[in-house]
C-alpha cells in the first residue's frame, strides 16, 4: 500500500478490484481544506479513462507488474499466440488485451507485454514497425507538385495513407502510435 501523495504517472494502481494506470495527476490544496490528489485513471480492462480525488493521506494498493519480451507467432482465429523470448514459453492472448495492436503486428513481430498475477494484461509495441504493402493503386509519376497520398492495404489488414510512389510488394514503416506512414523501408 501507498500513500495517495506518492502517486505518479504510469504508475498501476487497483481500486475497487479493477487495475488502473495512472495518466495524469494533480495535487490540489482548496483553501482551508485538506490537501488531495486528483488523478486520470485509465482501466486496463475495459480503457476509458476516470477522474478520481485521494485524501493526500489515503492509502492506495500499488500493484506489481512483470514485463516480458515477447514475440507473436500467429492467430488462430480468436486468440493470438505469443512466445517469450527467453524461455520459449507460449501464451495465448484474446483480441480485448491486444486493442489495436494486432494491426500493427506482423509475424515474428517483437512486443513487450505486461503480466498481473501471472496474466496478460496489456501489450506494448515498439514505435514503429516495418510492414508489407498487400494492395494500392497504382501511382503515376508526375500527377501532381504537391505531397498526394492514397489509400494502401498492409499485410495485417490495416490501410493507411502513403504516398503516390509507394506500389503493390513495397514495405514500409508505420508510426504505431498515429497509424502513419514514416517512410519506405
Amino acid at each position: 500500500m501507498i500513500v495517495a501523495n506518492d502517486i505518479k504517472k504510469g504508475m498501476m494502481i487497483k481500486l475497487d478490484g479493477e487495475l488502473y494506470m495512472v495518466v495524469d495527476f494533480q495535487h490540489l490544496t482548496p483553501g482551508n481544506k485538506p490537501a488531495m490528489i486528483q488523478a486520470k485513471l485509465k482501466s486496463l480492462r475495459v480503457g476509458n479513462i476516470i477522474t478520481n480525488r485521494f485524501r493526500s493521506t489515503e492509502r492506495i494498493e500499488d500493484v506489481y507488474l512483470d514485463h516480458r519480451e515477447m514475440e507473436y507467432l500467429y492467430n488462430d482465429g480468436e486468440n493470438y499466440c505469443l512466445m517469450d523470448s527467453d524461455t520459449l514459453e507460449q501464451i495465448f492472448v484474446t483480441k480485448e488485451i491486444l486493442g489495436d495492436a494486432v494491426n500493427y503486428m506482423p509475424h515474428n513481430c517483437k512486443v513487450r507485454v505486461t503480466f498481473y498475477e501471472g496474466r496478460p494484461t496489456a501489450v506494448e509495441l515498439p514505435s514503429a514497425v516495418i510492414l508489407k504493402v498487400t494492395e494500392t493503386a497504382p501511382g503515376v509519376k508526375g500527377d501532381t507538385v504537391t505531397n498526394v497520398f492514397k489509400p494502401a492495404t498492409l499485410e495485417t489488414g490495416l490501410v493507411i495513407k502513403v504516398p503516390l510512389f509507394i506500389n503493390t510488394g513495397d514495405t514500409v514503416k508505420v508510426d504505431t502510435r498515429t497509424g502513419e506512414f514514416l517512410s519506405r523501408a
